[in-house]
């Protein structure tokens, strides 16, 4: 299922599955043909449950079909209902033995609405006297027995192992990969009792950082695995090997695998989708009652009380250019604050690397003194901090070589704007704050930065205006509308704001993906133009058509 006809599920739309025909209860929408053999696919899949005895190995193979559309996007709404409920209908309407085993697995396996349709199409099929398979009674009876957690001294990755049986029998163990070196954050809805995702043990409507899923397997082999999670717990001095509160492990679990599911093409293993439905099931049968920790605030005066006690440290005194320094440490920090879940301390290979040939590249403006310097910053940094957190000696000369290896890539990674023949005043112009990331984005919003700008009462030199200023932004952008209507104006300007602060990205993506496929910039502004004036209260249907548009054929 994970081959072409997977593949043919991105083309389904809502408008291909509402042929209906007869009593909708009963029948449910009529698919399209092509639809309908994705479908009889997925049928014809279903029928390996009728082969297994073992509830463990009908649940891993429902949530192998589930997860063929798992990631898809499809026009105009849920792709789990579109495809998921419509599997549902689909499934009810062939009322062979492989369609209930399938309808009894997705009751459990199954998003909620999903679920309770299923419930109601596995009933109706049996009422016909189609027959059960025999797992069908055990199938979701799973009882939760411990967590365990195996994390790296550095904070960038946890596999957590929760150990599951059927009323004693079957033992077996889920493992989740989460990553904490992805930045993400997770709002919870404050009408879920402060769940994210709708659950208990979230926090209240608050922000709350979160890891992300990466990958999920499954194992029979629960005393082997939990000897070997032991046995490196003990043998290496950068991992840790832990027992976790079941509540905690599913607040923890929940709030990541949430991230990796609002998340556009997340960088998942190549098996994850297969396990998806699964873990999601087995984390619904943890106790709820956990909280995530909340990340710490740092101000800005803690922020500089930070950076002080760095330079007054015995690791900084060999830096020699104490107000480069300075600053780049402050970056350091603001990475780590912003980017890294509220934990400038924290140190790790990864994250170094991330910082100087990633971020710092994408998203700040060094002086020539700063790109001198950062590297050696950092790594007195990581000496530093790594000392203050506890960080094993291992881990720091670790986390050093790896400073030292991105310093060798560092000046070929990090591309000064002037390097390309951009003044630096004109890119002090264009990123006052700095954001290296904004500046192709708001070169395309405001190209006219220089030139005389000739109105009949005076002469405005466009290179004296700031863009950033709302007012001064007008000025350039009705040189280069001459006599056109105040309202086109300020639609120019309404689009040009969004550009200049990236709101939402999915902006500058599309225009980007136009002008690959042939547009003109001024086509493309105008059709950026009537999205926002159709969505301008309404961000998520601003992101869907975007995400449509930005597919759009080029132009004859």
């Amino acid at each position: 299922m994970r081959g072409a006809e997977s593949e043919k599920l991105g083309d389904v739309s809502p408008q291909s599955s509402r042929r209906s025909s007869g009593d909708p209860a009963r029948n449910g929408p009529q698919p399209s043909d092509e639809v309908s053999a994705i479908y009889d696919g997925m049928l014809r899949h279903a029928r390996e449950l009728l082969a297994v005895r073992s509830p463990l190995d009908a649940e891993l193979i429902v949530s192998e079909i589930l997860g063929s559309w798992w990631g898809h996007r499809v026009e105009g709404g849920d792709v789990e209902q579109i495809i998921g409920e419509g599997l549902i209908d689909h499934a009810v309407r062939a009322g062979t033995p492989a369609a209930l085993a399938l309808l009894t697995g997705m009751a459990y396996l199954g998003t909620t609405r999903q679920a309770i349709k299923a419930e109601r199409g596995a009933l109706e099929l049996m009422d016909r006297g189609v027959p059960r398979p025999g797992w069908a009674d055990r199938v979701g009876m799973v009882a939760p027995e411990a967590c365990y957690a195996t994390r790296d001294v550095y904070g960038d990755q946890d596999s957590v192992v929760c150990l599951y049986s059927y009323g004693g029998a079957e033992r077996h163990a889920l493992v989740v990969l989460v990553d904490r070196t992805r930045p993400g954050t997770l709002r919870a809805s404050p009408s879920s009792g402060g769940a994210p995702g709708g659950r208990a043990g979230g926090d209240g409507g608050r922000v709350v950082a979160a890891g992300m899923v990466r990958d999920a397997w499954v194992s029979s082999q629960v005393d082997r695995l939990l000897e070997h999670c032991r046995r490196e717990g003990r043998d290496n001095p950068l991992v840790r090997f832990e027992e976790l509160d079941p509540r905690q492990a599913r607040a923890m679990l929940d709030a990541a695998l949430r991230l990796t599911d609002e998340t556009d093409d997340p960088p998942v293993g190549e098996n994850f989708a297969a396990y998806h439905a699964f873990v999601r099931a087995r984390v619904r049968a943890l106790p709820p009652g956990g909280r995530l920790p909340q990340p710490p605030v740092y101000g800005s005066d803690l922020r500089a009380k930070i950076g002080v006690e760095f330079l007054a440290s015995d690791e900084a005194e060999e830096l020699s250019d104490r107000s480069a320094a300075l600053r780049c440490v402050d970056r350091i920090i603001d990475y780590g604050c912003t980017h890294d879940f509220g934990r400038p301390l924290r140190v790790s290979p990864a994250k170094c690397e991330r910082f100087l040939l990633d971020w710092l590249p994408r998203k700040v403006l060094l002086s020539p003194t700063e790109q001198e310097a950062v590297p050696h910053v950092l790594a007195a940094w990581v000496r530093w901090a790594g000392r203050r957190t506890g960080l094993p000696e291992e881990g720091i000369r670790a986390t050093l070589d790896a400073v030292w290896d991105a310093t060798a890539k560092f000046a070929s990674a990090y591309r000064d704007p002037s390097a390309f023949g951009l003044g630096r005043e004109l890119v002090d112009r264009l990123l006052p704050d700095g954001d290296m990331e904004a500046l192709p984005r708001r070169a395309f919003a405001l190209p006219f930065l220089s030139g005389t700008h000739r109105l009949p009462d005076r002469v405005i030199d466009l290179a004296s205006l700031d863009p950033a200023d709302p007012h001064d932004r007008r000025v350039m952008i009705e040189f280069e509308h001459p006599g056109a209507a105040p309202e086109h104006v300020a639609a120019h300007e309404r689009l040009a704001q969004r550009l200049w602060d990236g709101d939402p990205p999915q902006l500058w993506e599309t225009a980007q993906a136009l002008l690959d496929v042939g547009y003109e910039r001024h086509a493309i502004l105008h059709k950026l133009i009537d999205l926002l004036d159709v969505y301008h209260d309404d961000p998520q249907g601003l992101r869907r058509a975007l995400r449509v548009l930005r597919h759009e054929a080029p132009p004859e």
